[in-house]
C-alpha cells in the first residue's frame, strides 16, 4: 500500500484511522449485488446494533449519506402527520434538527438555549404537559459544538411518562462514550461511519426499536430516506435498495473488528486519557473553557479564544497543519471558542506532541496582527 502520512485530526470526525481500516479499502472490485457483500453489510448491521448493547429488540438500517441524512430518515420516518417533534436545540446540531423537521412541515416544539447552557429536564416535561400532540423528542446526545453531554437517560425517564419516543443523534459518541439503548429506552439512535467507531465517512445507521416498524409503515415523506422501506428492503433481498459505498464499507466491517477487540471500557478509558492529557495540558498553557467539567462530553473540548489582539484562529490552524495537526474553530456558542477533540485512533502521545507544537507556536509564532475570531464560521 502507498505510504502514507499520519495525521492527527482533533476535529470533531472524519477521525484519525487505523492503516489497517484504511488498507480495508483495497479489495477486488465487486458488483454490491453480489451475495458475498451482502453477507458482509448484514454483520456489518449485527455488530452495529451490538455496539449499543441493543440485543433482539432493536434493528438498524443502513443509507449511504453523512450523518444528516440519517437525522433526516429518522425524524421524516418517525414523526406521524399531525403530530410534533420536540427539539432540544443548545448547540448547531440540535438546531439542524429543527431545520430538518421544519424542511418537512413537521410542527417543532422547540426548546432552544444558549449554545453552552445545560438542559432543564424539568423545563422539557412542562413543554410535553402543555404542548398537546407531541410525539417525538430530539435530541444530540454529545453535542459538539460545545463538547456538551446532555441528560438523554433523564430526557427518556421523563418522556416514557407521556408516551413519547426519543430521537437521539449519537454522531459524535457512538462506539466511544459507552452507550446502553435498552437502559435508555430510546426509540432510534443515529450515527456514522465515521467518527468514533474509526471508520471512513459514507455511510449512516439508524438503530431503532425493532417493535416501532409496524409504525413506519406509510410514514416516509421522503423517497431516498424512508426508513421502513430501506430496512424491509434489506430484510426481503439482502441488499440496500441503492448503490452502497463498497469500499466504506469495507473500511467499516474493519473498524467493527477493531473496536469489539480493543473492547467499549478500553476504547472510553483511551479517549479519557487523551481528554485529561489535553485538559491539563491547556491549563498550563493559560486557556480557559467554556463549559465546567461536570457538563463535559470528555471528548471534545470548546476551548475559548485568547483575548491576545494578536491571535487569530486561521493563522494558529495553518502553523498547526503544516505539522500534522488539524484544529478545528467555533460554531456559534455563547463565546468566541476553538475546538479540539480527542475521538479516533490517537493515544496520549499524540496528544502530547500536539501540545508541544501548541506551545512552540504560542511562544515563537504568535507574532501576527489583528484579533478575528472564527466563531460564526
Amino acid at each position: 500500500m502507498k505510504d502514507v502520512r499520519r495525521k492527527i485530526l482533533l476535529n470533531p470526525g472524519p477521525a484519525t484511522t487505523t492503516d489497517t481500516v484504511k488498507e480495508a479499502m483495497v479489495v477486488e472490485d465487486i458488483c454490491p449485488r453480489e451475495k458475498d457483500f451482502c453477507k458482509l453489510l448484514d454483520t456489518v448491521k449485527e455488530d452495529l446494533v451490538k455496539v449499543v448493547h441493543g440485543g433482539d429488540d432493536y434493528v438498524c438500517a443502513l443509507f449511504t449519506a453523512s450523518g444528516t441524512g440519517g437525522l433526516e430518515a429518522a425524524i421524516t420516518s418517525a414523526v406521524p402527520r399531525e403530530k410534533k417533534i420536540l427539539i432540544v436545540d443548545n448547540g448547531a446540531y440540535g438546531a439542524r434538527m429543527a431545520n430538518i423537521a421544519a424542511t418537512f412541515e413537521i410542527e417543532v416544539v422547540l426548546y432552544k438555549l444558549a449554545y453552552g447552557d445545560y438542559p432543564d429536564v424539568d423545563h422539557i416535561e412542562n413543554l410535553l404537559r402543555s404542548n398537546a400532540g407531541v410525539s417525538h423528542i430530539a435530541v444530540v446526545h454529545h453535542e459538539t459544538t460545545t463538547g456538551m453531554l446532555n441528560p438523554v437517560q433523564s430526557i427518556c425517564d421523563v418522556a416514557r411518562k407521556f408516551d413519547v419516543e426519543v430521537i437521539v443523534d449519537c454522531m459524535s459518541s457512538y462506539a466511544g462514550i459507552p452507550i446502553d439503548i435498552k437502559q435508555w429506552g430510546a426509540g432510534y439512535l443515529i450515527s456514522s461511519s465515521n467518527k468514533c467507531i474509526q471508520g471512513m465517512p459514507g455511510m449512516v445507521f439508524v438503530i431503532f426499536k425493532k417493535a416501532l416498524l409496524p409504525s413506519l409503515r406509510g410514514q416516509k415523506r421522503s423517497f431516498y430516506f424512508d426508513l421502513y422501506s430501506q430496512y424491509v428492503g434489506f430484510e426481503k433481498t439482502g441488499q440496500m435498495q441503492f448503490t452502497p459505498p463498497v469500499q466504506v464499507a469495507y473500511a467499516l466491517r474493519q473498524a467493527l473488528d477493531e473496536y469489539f477487540v480493543e473492547g467499549e471500557i478500553r476504547r472510553w478509558d483511551r479517549y479519557q486519557e487523551n481528554w485529561v492529557t489535553l485538559c491539563q495540558g491547556l491549563k498550563k498553557l493559560r486557556f480557559e473553557f467554556l463549559l465546567p467539567e461536570r457538563h463535559q462530553s470528555k471528548i471534545l473540548l470548546a476551548v475559548i479564544e485568547p483575548s491576545d489582539p494578536r491571535y487569530n484562529f486561521d493563522t494558529m490552524h495553518d502553523y498547526l497543519y503544516q505539522r500534522g495537526y488539524t484544529i478545528y474553530p467555533g460554531k456559534g456558542a455563547k463565546a468566541a471558542t476553538f475546538r479540539l477533540s480527542v475521538l479516533g485512533d490517537l493515544h496520549k502521545r499524540d496528544i502530547e506532541n500536539f501540545l508541544q507544537e501548541l506551545k512552540d507556536y504560542l511562544d515563537f509564532g504568535l507574532n501576527i496582527e489583528g484579533g478575528k475570531t472564527s466563531n460564526d464560521l
